[in-house]
């Protein structure tokens, strides 16, 4: 399984607000049945077993952000590949959590 951090940011906009620009990059990859994605304060996790669609994920996002008339965009894409285990986004948040419940190793 493949997870990947995506965090997009539009510079030179009148705002520093970026959570229209966010919300019409993950509206952009909705129709994406094998890339899952969960919205974080600081990105976008996404979940796909295949990489190509992480980056075809990507590149779509980033040009919904440029649609809406913004002429530079940063990206930064954080990739996480495992092959020995299959592992969803939520089974990994559930690994940490169990550490935090317990009272040490």
């Amino acid at each position: 399984m493949i997870h990947a951090e995506i965090s997009i940011y539009p510079i030179g906009t009148d705002s520093t607000s970026v959570s229209i620009y966010v919300a019409r990059a993950i509206e952009a990859i909705a129709d994406f049945k094998d890339v899952k994605y969960k919205i974080t304060p600081m990105g976008t996790v996404l979940e796909s077993d295949r990489i190509e669609r992480i980056f075809e994920a990507t590149k779509i996002m980033t040009d919904a952000v440029h649609r809406m008339g913004v002429k530079r965009v940063e990206v930064i894409l954080k990739i996480d590949s495992r092959s020995d285990k299959n592992q969803t986004i939520d089974s990994k948040v559930d690994s940490v959590n169990k550490y935090l419940k317990s009272e040490g190793p």
